[in-house]
This record gives C-alpha cells, sequence and structure tokens, in this order.
C-alpha cells in the first residue's frame, strides 16, 4: 500500500485540495434548494401528505369526520345505521388510514433526515471556510505588525542618529 510519508502526503493533499476548493466557492448555497430539487413525484407528495397530517386542519377535519360518524350512526341512522355500535367499519377505516399514513410520515422524516444532513454539512463547510478566512487573516495581521515594528524601530534609530547630529552640530 503506502508508506506512512506518502499516505500522510495523501491526507495533506486532500486537505489542501478541499481548502482550495472551500476558499474559492464565493457563494453560499441553500441547502433547501439543493435538497428539493431532486425530489421525485412520491417524495414531494409524502412531504405534503406529512404536512397536512400533522397540522391543525388535519386534526380539526379529523374530529369532525369522527364526530360526523358517530352522530350519524346511533342518532341520524337509528335502526338503519350502516356502521352500528362498535363501529367495526369506522375502525377498518382508520386503521387502514394509520396504516398508510405511518410509512408516509417515516418517509418525511428520512427526508428531512437528508436535508438536516446537508445543513450540517454546509454549516461545517461555512464554518471551515471561516476560519480558515480568520487564519489568513490574522497571519496578514501579524505580517503587518511586524512591519509596523521594523518600521518604529527604523524611525528610533534614525531618531537617535537626528538627535546625535543635532548635538554635534550644536558644539
Amino acid at each position: 500500500m503506502y508508506s506512512e510519508l506518502e499516505e500522510g502526503e495523501f491526507v495533506e493533499n486532500i486537505e489542501n485540495k478541499t481548502i482550495e476548493e472551500l476558499a474559492e466557492a464565493r457563494h453560499s448555497k441553500n441547502t433547501f434548494e439543493v435538497h428539493e430539487g431532486g425530489l421525485s413525484f412520491g417524495e414531494r407528495l409524502a412531504d405534503k401528505l406529512a404536512d397536512f397530517a400533522g397540522s391543525w386542519t388535519f386534526i380539526i377535519i379529523f374530529i369532525s369526520v369522527l364526530l360526523s360518524w358517530i352522530v350519524l350512526n346511533t342518532i341520524l341512522l337509528f335502526g338503519h345505521a350502516f356502521d352500528q355500535y362498535p363501529f367495526i367499519l369506522l375502525n377498518l377505516v382508520l386503521s387502514c388510514i394509520a396504516a398508510m399514513q405511518a410509512p408516509v410520515i417515516m418517509m418525511s422524516q428520512n427526508r428531512q433526515e437528508n436535508r438536516d444532513r446537508l445543513r450540517a454539512e454546509h454549516d461545517y463547510e461555512v464554518n471551515l471556510k471561516s476560519e480558515i478566512l480568520i487564519e489568513e487573516v490574522l497571519k496578514r495581521l501579524d505580517v503587518i505588525e511586524k512591519r509596523q515594528e521594523d518600521i518604529l524601530q527604523t524611525l528610533q534609530r534614525k531618531s537617535e542618529i537626528t538627535q546625535k547630529n543635532s548635538e554635534n552640530c550644536t558644539k
């Protein structure tokens, strides 16, 4: 395989390449658009169904249908009810809805997990790029500080020489 040196160089080259790619990237990306761009019809449908199933609208409609079903079969159609108490047909319908709703919600949660992973990767890239740029700025500030110290020392030496020359001229 690789010797330790070659392997270390290989890893360093990958890191340098990643750093260069991050430094060259000038535009942020919207992870939501990146994620939503490649969705199939089924995935978009699953997301919309899960969004609806987790809303107050769904809860209110669902409770209304249940209460209507019960009132219709116990009071309004007394004696001619199509689903008498204990509402076995209603139980079957609810079980079917739950059986279909659970996988759809799971699919949507998986999609959300992928979206969160993309967002975390993007956040990591942004943080890494920021860290690299901050380190670069700090290095440049160190260089500027060193140059200023050199200029200050040069000015102090010139000031001392000028002061000595002026003292020699006055004598």
